[in-house]
C-alpha cells in the first residue's frame, strides 16, 4: 500500500494554545507550531474552539486557514465542535475540509463520548446537509463501541465519516489484556462504519506505542487526529522529530 493511502495524521494543535494561553504572550505561537508539523510531513491540523477559548481562540482559526492555504494545500484542517450557530458560523467562514461535530457540553475538559443518535439525529441532519452543501467532508464522533445500529443511524444523518473515541483503549496503556479488549471494540465499530458505508477516524490518547495495533486492526483508518500524546512527545523529541514518528507509526515512510 502506497504512502496515498495509508492512515493520515492530522496534529491536534489544542495543548499547544492551552500552553500558549497561561501567560497573556504570543508564544508559542500555534501557527508557528502547526508550520513545523506540516513541513515535517503531518497531512493536517486539527482545533477545537470551545466557546470560552480556554485554548483555541477564534482568531486562531483563520491565520492556520491562512498558512495552509498559503503553503500547504495538499494538507487537510478539520475543526471540531459542538455545531451552536457560533461554532457553524466560524466554520462556514473558514472553509476546513473537515468539520467534526462532537456532544460536547461548554464545560467539558475533552470530548469524552459520543453522539446519542437516536436520540440527537433530527439536530444533526439539517446541520450536517447545511455543512455539505458547502463542500465541507462531515464526521460524527461516536462511541468506540458503538453498535451496528447505531453506526446506520450516524449513516442516515448524511455523515460522511464518523471519528471513533479511542480514548478507553489510549487509557489501557499500563493493561495489554484489557486494552486487547477496547481495541477489539474499536475495531468492531469501524467495522459496522464501514458496512454503512461510513469513512473512519480515530483520535484520544492515541501514542506511538498503540497506533500500530490499531492500525493493524481497523488497516483503512482514513485519518488520526491526535494532540496530547503528541504535544508530550514533542517535549522530548522536538515537533518535527515527533511528526516523523507519529507518522512512521501510522505506517508511513519518513
Amino acid at each position: 500500500m502506497s504512502d496515498v493511502a495509508r492512515t493520515k495524521l492530522s496534529v491536534n494543535l489544542n495543548a499547544v494554545a492551552m500552553l500558549r494561553n497561561r501567560r497573556d504572550l504570543p508564544w508559542p505561537s500555534v501557527t508557528a507550531v502547526g508550520q513545523w508539523a506540516l513541513e515535517a510531513g503531518a497531512l493536517g491540523l486539527t482545533v477545537h474552539p470551545r466557546p470560552d477559548e480556554r485554548h483555541i481562540r477564534f482568531s486562531d482559526v483563520p491565520e492556520i486557514r491562512a498558512l495552509m492555504d498559503d503553503g500547504f494545500q495538499a494538507a487537510e484542517f478539520n475543526i471540531e465542535g459542538y455545531p451552536s450557530e457560533s461554532f457553524l458560523q466560524l466554520v462556514e467562514a473558514n472553509q476546513p475540509e473537515q468539520a467534526t461535530l462532537v456532544p460536547d457540553d461548554p464545560a467539558q475538559a475533552t470530548s469524552d463520548h459520543g453522539w446519542d443518535f437516536s436520540r440527537d439525529g433530527g439536530l444533526l441532519k439539517p446541520i450536517i446537509a447545511r455543512l455539505k452543501s458547502q463542500g465541507i467532508r462531515v464526521a460524527l464522533f461516536v462511541d468506540g463501541d458503538g453498535s451496528a445500529d447505531a453506526m446506520q443511524q450516524a449513516a442516515d444523518t448524511g455523515a460522511d465519516r464518523v471519528e471513533i473515541y479511542t480514548g478507553p483503549y489510549g487509557g489501557c496503556f499500563d493493561d495489554p489484556k484489557r486494552a486487547a479488549v477496547e481495541l477489539e471494540r474499536v475495531g468492531k465499530t469501524g467495522d459496522a462504519a464501514r458496512a454503512c458505508g461510513l469513512g473512519v477516524n480515530a483520535g484520544h490518547d492515541l501514542t506511538v506505542a498503540n497506533l500500530p495495533a490499531l492500525i493493524k486492526r481497523v488497516p483503512d483508518i482514513l485519518e488520526v487526529s491526535i494532540g496530547h500524546g503528541l504535544t508530550a512527545d514533542a517535549l522530548q523529541f522536538g515537533m518535527a522529530e515527533t511528526v516523523r514518528r507519529f507518522m512512521r507509526a501510522c505506517g508511513h515512510t519518513v
